[in-house]
């Protein structure tokens, strides 16, 4: 799930504490770190679910590594319908759709939320905030993702409250946090100093955040005194 990397129009959350070109700067290489964690899963078709705007855009940046497909409808609940209804709409075949801000995934993660469908009709992976990062299922269920609270502290019961309705049994993969604000920011990038080649474009662009934060404040300082 991804949209075009453009100033204003992603990881808005952020543009308070950064500007609007360095966090579409720093969703770009969270979603071409993303990306590279999905094609290293072994015998998986990727592929990129976007807008139509983004369309044009996003074929260019995966370079023939992703397919790119349009969703139907706007906005993130129409994006997941349109997942499961192209890719297990017509037979049972298991898929997973997941955050494009996500390259801090172990790829463990992936490979066991396939294995939980062979056994459950969806899986989730929750966030940490009351969301969630991952799902998946065998078949499309047109009404799983209808209503509000895509995105807000309730995505995650609403999402469950669907899947009794509709009497699905549900997996849960391991919690996560989203990428959000700026506190996410200071977690990813203390996860990623430890173990860069897990995201090595996403560690890299916080390792020149941390450094230009470091000497803003170093100014600020001397401003001070």
């Amino acid at each position: 799930m991804a949209k075009a990397p453009r100033p204003g129009s992603v990881k808005t959350r952020l543009s308070s504490s950064i500007p609007p070109e360095a966090v579409a700067d720093f969703y770009r290489c969270l979603l071409e770190d993303t990306l590279a964690l999905a094609r290293s899963l072994k015998n998986v078709e990727v592929a990129i679910m976007c807008p139509l705007s983004d369309l044009n855009d996003l074929v260019h940046l995966a370079r023939n590594r992703a397919a790119v497909v349009a969703q139907n409808g706007e906005g993130l609940a129409a994006g997941l319908t349109s997942v499961f209804s192209r890719f297990s709409g017509a037979r049972p075949h298991r898929t997973i759709a997941f955050n494009s801000d996500s390259p801090h995934l172990p790829p463990s993660v992936l490979e066991d939320a396939f294995e939980t469908l062979a056994t459950h009709d969806v899986v989730v992976g929750p966030t940490h905030d009351g969301g969630y990062y991952l799902v998946g299922a065998k078949i499309s269920y047109p009404t799983l993702f209808a209503n509000d609270g895509m995105g807000t502290s309730t995505a995650l019961e609403r999402l469950l409250s669907r899947t009794r309705n509709l009497q699905l049994s549900v997996g849960l993969a391991d919690s996560f946090y989203d990428i959000d604000i700026a506190e996410d920011l200071t977690r990813l990038a203390a996860e990623l100093r430890l173990t860069p080649s897990k995201a090595p474009r996403t560690a890299a662009w916080l390792r020149e955040w941390e450094l230009t934060a470091e000497q803003s404040d170093l100014r600020t300082g001397t401003a001070d005194k």
